[in-house]
């Protein structure tokens, strides 16, 4: 039974479909856990990147994931290498030119910072529907196991900034791919699920 076990986890794991009848009721579960590993290694200090683009934001979108939460800010256009940032964890969210305190719920706020405008720079148009202090628009975070709140501050001088609500002082990481930055904040600091 135990070699029957391993053949169907390992054929699992490289991708080969069984059907139900062939899987032991007991083997799917031992399978399915062994097949999702969580990265580790990510840390909570600050993260920064000095590029800048003129690409405006266009939305912002979260997503549920086994061993994280996950926020994405999309700039459509944006080359991965010409996405500047700053995240890091902060005491209070303050809002950039007037200074203003932004509540965030949560354990810690992780302050997001994208080195482009959230309107059309040869305009001033917004290009994403967001006010200054409200939660972001479409965005809901019922079930996260990590986030608990997301907090648009504004757009000044060409920079977005965000303040997440995070249930408490987690690693995460920053992604910068081909039009969008990604923070993933991870679910606890053991890299388990």
């Amino acid at each position: 039974m135990l070699q029957k076990r391993m053949i169907c986890a390992t054929l699992v794991l490289v991708g080969a479909t069984l059907t139900t009848a062939a899987v032991p009721a007991v083997a799917a579960p031992v399978a399915a856990a062994g097949a999702t590993a969580c990265p580790t290694g990510w840390g909570s200090l600050p993260r920064t990147d000095s590029d800048s683009t003129t690409t405006p934001v266009r939305d912002i979108r979260t997503g549920r994931h086994d061993c994280y939460d996950r926020m994405v800010v999309d700039l459509p256009g944006a080359e991965r290498g010409a996405i500047g940032y700053s995240v890091q964890y902060v005491d209070r969210l303050h809002q950039d030119g007037s200074g203003r305190h932004i509540p965030v719920a949560g354990g810690v706020v992780l302050e997001v910072r994208v080195a482009a405008p959230a309107y059309a720079p040869e305009t001033g148009e917004s290009t994403y529907p967001a006010r200054a202090g409200g939660t972001l628009p479409g965005v809901d975070l019922t079930g996260y196991r990590t986030f608990r709140d997301a907090r648009f501050a504004g757009s000044f001088e060409g920079e977005t900034q965000i303040g997440l609500g995070v249930r408490a002082r987690l690693p995460f990481r920053v992604l910068q791919l081909d039009g969008h930055l990604v923070i993933d904040v991870a679910h606890d600091w053991t890299g388990g699920r």
